[in-house]
């Protein structure tokens, strides 16, 4: 594992939000170095999502028809959601819900890696934070999958970190969405 205090995320981008009626929606884009089978393992096995996703999961997400709990991890209060995968094309999309919000992931082959695209339903106020907490995720799973792991940082532990900080403010910016004045910053470096 390397050393956290070495791990800086870039800019907040590949990110867009969609509204219909009353629902919104956090479309997030990351281009991995990595090919879709890869990446469809580190979405759907237990073992790989609690390297780098904001919840742990029970069982495998590869085959439609699954319920499984996924546990949120670092939140406030323990919330454990079951889901049944909806969707799973290996290596393409999965589909399912986490906490009442529907999730898709879609893979696509590019430039001899993957664009790995999550759409996913979010509460208005809290569109800054997921994409920052997502954008954290997916540099994290970025990491792991290259063989350099810096450890799952999600919930109050990312919050906490000085570049959520930063990439919430940034993604609110571009959102056109006031920050609120929490959590409280730390002395930590980003």
């Amino acid at each position: 594992m390397i050393d956290r205090e070495h791990y800086a995320p870039g800019p907040a981008s590949g990110t867009q939000v969609r509204k219909e009626g009353e629902k919104w929606t956090l479309i997030l884009v990351r281009e991995l170095r990595h090919s879709p089978e890869k990446v469809w393992q580190a979405l759907t096995d237990p073992a790989h999502l609690r390297e780098w996703a904001p919840f742990d999961a029970d069982g495998n997400l590869d085959t439609v028809g699954t319920t499984v709990k996924l546990t949120t991890v670092g939140a406030p209060t323990l919330h454990v959601t079951e889901t049944t995968v909806t969707r799973a094309d290996a290596p393409n999309v999965l589909e399912y819900k986490w906490g009442g919000f529907d999730m898709r992931w879609e893979l696509e082959a590019f430039d001899g890696g993957t664009r790995l695209t999550l759409w996913t339903n979010i509460g208005h106020r809290f569109i800054a934070m997921g994409a920052a907490g997502w954008h954290i995720c997916f540099d994290v799973l970025d990491h792991l999958l290259s063989g350099t792991p810096i450890g799952r940082l999600v919930g109050r532990d990312a919050m906490k970190f000085g570049a959520w900080q930063r990439l919430h403010a940034e993604y609110a910016k571009q959102f056109g969405i006031e920050t609120p004045n929490w959590p409280p910053k730390t002395t930590q470096k980003s």
